[in-house]
């Protein structure tokens, strides 16, 4: 492990050095040299890299996901008081870095209304670019491993990471590797962070991709070259994005009670026949949680799946559900505890396109044993 720490630390100062100015660009040559995206089955989509092992949305989480060999890396793409974008997942910091160690940032702590309920906590739009380079990353989940909190061989090196250097670690690595960045909270963002150009977090987040050369439909030559896969929550957001940049786009499906944090309606309302015939025309595919797709009952067992999948292939919409955890207490009993059961249920049985995953190397291994199974 103290490898990949080194790896990182000599990396990330080399992206630093890239990414310092308005300037920054890719560090690598032609992708038509490295091997290409695989196509021939669902995608492997390491669901804030290799969380599962080490603390999401770090530069070592992505590149252990690479190295497990991840199709797409994900990331959540949150805005900093000074406007520069960041890979975090919450609005707030509290649940995955060191804040509430930090005297200094002590007074920061307030109440924020986030999708229509009232958050307290350490807001990631309250502070600069500066200050969160000040933090140290850690693990979500107590029953995960903790020994990577925090340990970084250069402690200069903090675990937060910009757009523009997540985007970076996947042009770097040695073969095509797809980025999958998701428009986070976009209400919320444009509500408290403000641009002196005038500009939305849309635009900055779609201007970032441009910048390094991302363009292109869905498996056209450009595509292939530089995989991404834009998602969101926010459907206004996705159409926005639809007038900036023809990349595909992937709309989020959470619970079917949740409201959406921009039109405020239920998922349950927008997954309709009416509304995917609208936005199938913004976008190629839909990312439900699998419990909207296959509901569990109260006993933890699977209940008769929803017709929603159908739906969406019906209409030539990609289905990527989320998120696929593998500890035993996150499998329903119908898997006997056993993670290929479950990948072997969504990937054959339901048929879907893709997977979110905590664990990209568990689902790489299931999807070449069964290939070979196969042949």
């Amino acid at each position: 492990m103290a490898s990949l720490w080194i790896v990182v630390a000599a990396a990330l100062l080399v992206l630093g050095c890239a990414c310092g100015g308005a300037t920054a660009r890719p560090l690598i040559g032609a992708a038509g040299a490295k091997q290409p995206l695989q196509t021939s089955r669902p995608f492997n989509i390491a669901h804030r890299g290799s969380n599962g092992e080490l603390p999401e949305e770090t530069a070592v989480a992505y590149m252990r996901a690479i190295e497990e060999g991840a199709d797409f890396i994900e990331a959540d793409i949150a805005a900093t008081k000074d406007g520069h974008l960041v890979c975090f997942h919450d609005m707030t910091l509290d649940d995955t870095t060191d804040v509430a160690d930090h005297k200094e940032f002590a007074a920061r702590r307030r109440t924020l209304e986030v999708q229509w309920a009232n958050v307290t906590g350490f807001f990631i739009t309250d502070f600069t670019l500066a200050e969160l380079k000040t933090l140290r990353a850690k693990q979500r989940w107590s029953f995960r491993e903790q020994s990577h909190n925090g340990t970084y061989i250069d402690h200069s090196i903090s675990p937060i990471i910009t757009f523009d250097e997540f985007i970076n670690i996947a042009l770097n690595a040695k073969r095509v590797v797809g980025i999958y960045p998701e428009m986070k909270s976009p209400v919320f963002v444009n509500q408290h962070v403000k641009w002196a150009d005038g500009k939305k977090y849309e635009d900055k987040f779609i201007a970032t991709l441009k910048k390094y050369g991302y363009g292109g439909k869905y498996m056209t030559k450009p595509w292939l070259e530089k995989p991404v896969f834009i998602q969101s929550f926010a459907p206004t957001s996705l159409i926005y994005a639809a007038g900036l940049t023809d990349l595909p786009k992937v709309f989020l499906i959470d619970d079917l009670t949740v409201r959406t944090e921009d039109t405020n309606q239920s998922y349950d309302e927008i997954t309709s026949d009416e509304y995917l015939d609208y936005m199938k025309d913004y976008v190629v595919g839909i990312g439900p949680w699998k419990d909207t797709v296959v509901p569990p009952t109260k006993a933890n067992r699977l209940a008769t799946p929803t017709d929603l999948v159908a739906m969406a292939h019906a209409r030539g919409l990609q289905v990527h559900p989320y998120t696929y955890r593998n500890e035993n207490r996150f499998l329903h009993y119908n898997f006997r505890q056993d993670p290929y059961a479950e990948y072997d249920y969504w990937l054959n049985n339901v048929g879907v396109d893709g997977l979110f995953t905590d664990f990209p190397a568990s689902l790489r291994r299931f999807q070449e044993w069964t290939t070979k199974t196969r042949n």
